[in-house]
């Protein structure tokens, strides 16, 4: 018995030792790619499918924004930001209309800043029919953000809202 307990006293020790380092861990977390990611039409890979994004971002966030900007990679392809601020649920979107190019794909960047509940976006065309948005489309409480590779749109006027919220967070896509 006192051998037992001589052995466990060291193992104890380098175990306290071990958990109070100050020292960064040898892992890190890091979810798995969505399925629904690579079903897109993307060229297969995590990263063109947009499955980088599908962490939340600790970036500061910028204002939202109803008129087209350029990507950060500099590719030169269209971004329109969409927000969900804090209160979203009954709020709605900022903002709720925005403006693309027809026949032109795009990419909507959803800042979800409500802590409070989850939400994502979607788009459907004239008629109700869905649009089938790139990236990871489940809804998620903020805060985090997501990218949704939206394809070449005829002109038209479409709806974006949210799956979970869809009476009160909704917007209008015109396409011309």
């Amino acid at each position: 018995m006192r051998r037992l307990s001589a052995l466990a006293l060291p193992i104890l020790a380098a175990a306290l030792v071990a958990c109070s380092s100050s020292a960064a861990p040898g892992w890190t977390y890091a979810p798995v790619p969505s399925a629904s990611a690579g079903a897109s039409g993307a060229a297969g890979s995590p990263a063109a499918s947009g499955a980088a994004s599908t962490a939340p971002s600790t970036a500061p966030s910028t204002a939202a924004s109803a008129s087209p900007s350029a990507a950060a990679s500099g590719g030169g392809s269209t971004v329109l930001k969409i927000e969900a601020p804090s209160g979203a649920a009954t709020a709605g979107f900022d903002p709720k209309t925005l403006t693309a190019a027809a026949n032109t794909a795009f990419t909507i960047h959803f800042d979800n800043e409500d802590n409070q509940a989850p939400h994502n976006v979607e788009l459907k065309d004239a008629s109700g029919g869905a649009v089938q948005l790139g990236g990871d489309t489940k809804f998620f409480t903020g805060p985090g953000e997501r990218d949704y590779q939206v394809p070449a749109l005829t002109a038209g006027t479409y709806t974006y809202f949210c799956v979970v919220h869809p009476t009160t967070m909704t917007g209008t896509l015109t396409v011309q």
